[in-house]
């Protein structure tokens, strides 16, 4: 209605006065009554001072400032709005920071080191999961002694529920850092650690993950990390890379078995609707024999797959049963490939997913006792730009008032872009920029131009965003390590090294107790003295 009164509004002016508004229409006072609004609400914010029984950290893999631009505009395109003007779920948070997300030894970071930093507090190298920067990648015999514990063991430990939660492989970099210890990320399988040399004695990241007992919610894909060599996959058939040893879904199956647990183990849609939250106290379900499908490919799985959303409301149902709460990770990891792939439309409309994931997650909890952290492991070489028009469609070619811009080569070109990737022409074959004017730039399957040739395009080394709420969330207050963000969230719910109550957030709560107590007793001396000096008189 408000749209529909400033639109109206301009119109009017353009009547009376041959004013005439851009955009949506908005006025100058659109614009002030906006600021006057936002300032509003930031000086009636207050921290929220204390201790989170629940913590949920949203990781969008990939997830750049750029992306969470374009897929902020998708995400108003999509409801036939303009755009710009629009918002993701997290981006609605009260605190919002920057995390630095370099490796210990690398200026632009990977997956693996950065999920390591974040989930345990300790910044380490390229392609370490679990431990710190004196392990050597690909190199067994560093690794003994350099472990470092994550959050979810830190949560285990003081009897709370976890849950893992993406939309890769739950044997992919950022899931398997809160769980496992590997100089390799690589080694997801005994299949992928045939070829170590020696008598190593790292286990395979599934390995791992089925021997961490207490792990409730595992959402996510990988199969082929999990079933035998030889066998048939429900969905693809032979098994060509499958284990080597043993079948350990079977292993963890057994497992919940012979513990008296109420379990299940599902694979497709109609299964995953089957789960009963009140019946079932541990579930494993791997979804794809790889990754998951892409958001927008989703409904070509023929059995069917649910939403990042859905399986983070199931995994919330069930770990909130636990009255000493809980810790979920939950990963829109497949932002990064469809980057990867130079497939924004893919990459965006993950990230749209996402924030639906992460508007579930907050409508099911109270933002009074659960820490909500959206933050992203590293960002990619993706750009917006040219000076298309307000509402221009963000997959589509750049504008210049309502005709289209070209480049000095006289053509066309696309609003996103990357500056490296598959979609370069300079290939090696071709050293002419392709015309794009007839090409449909919306279709999933079409790779954004760059300039310089990459079979896979790169990540991006610049600092991404961290927004928060619930308690302790101003922690979250200017720019940090992203290995920051481990011990806000330890901090917050008194975990880990902070488990002791003078050294987490209860030490905050207990001083805010006693200085109100302090000030009420002072208050009631004034009183009295005010009375006995009206009696006096």
């Amino acid at each position: 209605m408000k749209s529909v009164l400033t639109a109206m509004s301009c119109v009017l002016l353009h009547y009376l006065n041959g004013i005439m508004c851009s955009g949506n229409g908005e006025t100058a006072l659109f614009w002030r009554n906006l600021g006057r609004e936002e300032l509003r609400r930031a000086r009636r914010l207050q921290p929220n001072i204390a201790v989170a029984k629940n913590v949920m950290l949203f990781l969008g893999d990939g997830m750049g400032v750029s992306t969470v631009t374009a897929a902020r505009i998708l995400h108003g395109q999509l409801q036939n709005k303009t755009g710009e003007e629009s918002a993701l779920a997290f981006e609605n948070f009260p605190y919002i920071a920057l995390s630095k997300t370099y490796n210990q030894n690398a200026q632009t970071a990977d997956s693996a080191g950065t999920a390591t930093a974040f989930l345990s507090g300790v910044k380490t190298n390229l392609g370490l999961l679990g431990m710190d920067a004196r392990a050597v990648f690909h190199n067994c015999s560093s690794a003994p002694g350099t472990e470092v514990t994550s959050i979810l063991h830190w949560a285990l430990a003081a009897g709370k529920s976890v849950g893992l939660v993406t939309t890769t492989r739950i044997t992919h970099a950022t899931p398997a850092a809160a769980y496992a210890h590997s100089p390799d990320r690589d080694w997801e399988s005994d299949y992928d650690m045939r070829s170590v040399a020696g008598n190593c004695t790292v286990k395979d990241i599934a390995t791992q993950l089925v021997e961490t007992d207490g792990i409730q919610v595992i959402f996510g894909g990988g199969r082929i990390k999990f079933l035998l060599n030889g066998t048939h996959d429900p969905e693809d058939g032979l098994i060509t890379r499958g284990r080597l040893d043993k079948d350990l879904v079977k292993v963890w199956e057994d497992r919940q078995q012979s513990k008296g647990r109420r379990y299940k183990y599902v694979w497709n849609q109609t299964e995953f609707d089957n789960i009963d939250p009140a019946s079932t106290d541990f579930v494993m379900g791997l979804f794809g024999s790889s990754h998951m499908q892409y958001s927008v490919d989703i409904s070509n799985d023929p059995a069917g797959e649910p939403s990042l959303a859905d399986m983070t409301e199931k995994a919330i149902r069930i770990l909130s049963k636990n009255p000493k709460g809980f810790f979920l990770l939950v990963e829109g990891g497949r932002i990064d490939h469809g980057h990867h792939a130079s497939q924004a439309v893919r990459a965006l409309h993950d990230t749209v997913a996402f924030s639906e994931a992460v508007e579930r997650g907050v409508a099911l909890t109270s933002e009074t006792d659960t820490l909500t952290v959206t933050t992203a492991d590293h960002s990619h070489v993706f750009t917006i730009g040219g000076y298309p028009s307000r509402g221009n469609p963000i997959f589509g070619l750049a504008d210049e008032q309502g005709k289209l811009k070209l480049a000095t080569d006289g053509k066309p070109y696309t609003t996103l872009a990357y500056s490296n990737g598959p979609g370069a022409y300079a290939n090696g074959v071709n050293f002419t920029r392709p015309n794009v004017t007839s090409t449909n730039t919306s279709h999933p399957n079409y790779r954004q131009q760059s300039a310089v040739h990459f079979d896979s395009e790169t990540h991006g080394g610049e600092d991404v965003a961290i927004y928060a709420q619930g308690p302790m969330s101003h922690l979250f207050h200017g720019t940090h390590e992203q290995s920051y963000i481990a011990h806000v969230m330890a901090f917050s719910s008194c975990l880990g090294d902070y488990s002791e109550p003078s050294t987490c957030a209860q030490a905050d709560v207990t001083a805010l107790t006693s200085t109100a107590c302090l000030i009420d007793d002072r208050v009631v001396w004034l009183i009295y003295l005010l009375a006995m000096v009206a009696f006096q008189l």
